[in-house]
């Protein structure tokens, strides 16, 4: 109770809670003297008359919802049967006090002229009050059931967005590692062959390329021409150890530029064409990295010559960095996207990835 009196909605902040009730209680009551106010035509009575006197029982009816609203706050934990029942009390000493104010103001506004007391026209009054004070109940119960569904689903989403991105975290902390062991194994290959100039270079190259993508949000989205420049820098590291048996080729037309990608999707498969293409074959690989556009389809693939032992092995199972790319973007692009890794000809294998084509401006 304590801590639903102090925080009665995570939606909105108490003082919001506040500024919103006040301006709701202030509608609703300027709608039932809109609505009220024709009445006096009906009664033969001037309704310019006891304008000021209804004026103030608005400010009280104000005062009073305020009030209501607190208290239904406080309970917003209890049961619907004890809030109705409150609501009804509430509404029912609310009515009995406003109506014989009512009078009272009528009574004077109407001086000279003796305005004669009788129990009909109050229990008139204390019905008609009942009405507006138990439907203003209502109003904020509702009010209060609308906020707390929103703040389940603010907490759903917000779940939700955490859930994914601690999955894209712990994708990309998985090909780190991954990458890293790979191209270690290849600085070492090149300090045995003793190459050690290319060996430093290829540090160095990355060294520059993890300054640029170790630092990248997973969740974030890359233009298609930088996702390319970064897959770029990676080659230059791989082409320290295969410049002579690594041929690359880009096929991405210029239009597909701006296509919106995650961050560095395109890195697993060109490690693992370079990995079972160029490291299996003795001769030149080629390795085409493409782009189309199908509709409202983007699709990305990376195909490279495999060796004939690589070939006779059949159909595998995706590895790690494929199985990443597979779970990244079903994660990104839920029902949207997928991947199929294959050998489409003698001696030829693609990974391609289909996902939904986003521009650049929207």
């Amino acid at each position: 109770m304590g801590q639903t009196a102090t925080v009665p909605t995570s939606a909105l902040d108490t003082n919001r809670l506040r500024g919103t009730t006040l301006r709701l209680a202030l509608v609703y009551a300027a709608a039932e003297y809109l609505i009220s106010s024709p009445t006096w035509f009906f009664i033969g009575d001037n309704p310019i008359k006891p304008a000021l006197g209804k004026l103030v029982l608005d400010v009280v009816f104000v005062l009073v919802a305020m009030f209501i609203a607190h208290l239904l706050i406080r309970m917003k934990e209890m049961g619907y049967v004890t809030q109705i029942t409150v609501c009804f009390l509430l509404s029912l000493v609310a009515s009995l006090c406003t109506s014989m104010l009512d009078y009272y103001l009528y009574y004077l506004i109407m001086l000279p002229a003796v305005a004669p007391f009788t129990l009909t026209e109050y229990g008139y009054a204390v019905c008609y009050r009942m009405s507006i004070f138990f439907g203003w109940s209502f109003l904020f119960v509702a009010l209060l059931n609308h906020l707390d569904v929103r703040d389940r689903d603010l907490k759903l989403i917000a779940s939700r967005e955490e859930a994914l991105s601690a999955q894209m975290r712990a994708l990309q902390y998985q090909v780190n590692p991954h990458f890293l062991f790979n191209t270690l194994n290849s600085v070492t290959g090149l300090i045995e062959e003793g190459a050690s100039e290319r060996a430093e270079r290829m540090i160095m190259s990355l060294s520059s390329f993890l300054r640029s993508t170790l630092e990248l949000d997973p969740m974030r989205e890359l233009r298609l021409a930088d996702e390319l420049a970064l897959q770029n820098e990676y080659l230059k590291i791989e082409k320290e150890r295969f410049s002579d048996r690594m041929v690359i080729r880009f096929d991405v037309p210029s239009e597909l530029n701006g296509a919106m990608v995650p961050s560095l999707i395109l890195q697993p498969l060109i490690e693992n064409a370079v990995k079972h293409g160029v490291g299996r074959s003795p001769g030149k690989v080629e390795i085409v990295i493409s782009a189309a556009r199908n509709g409202q389809t983007l699709h990305l693939s990376v195909e490279n010559d495999v060796a004939a032992n690589v070939i006779n092995r059949g159909a595998q199972s995706l590895g790690i960095g494929l199985a990443n790319v597979a779970h990244r973007v079903k994660a990104h692009f839920p029902g949207e996207a997928s991947l199929v890794a294959e050998h489409v000809a003698a001696g030829r294998f693609r990974a391609s990835l289909q996902m939904p084509l986003r521009m650049e401006d929207g």
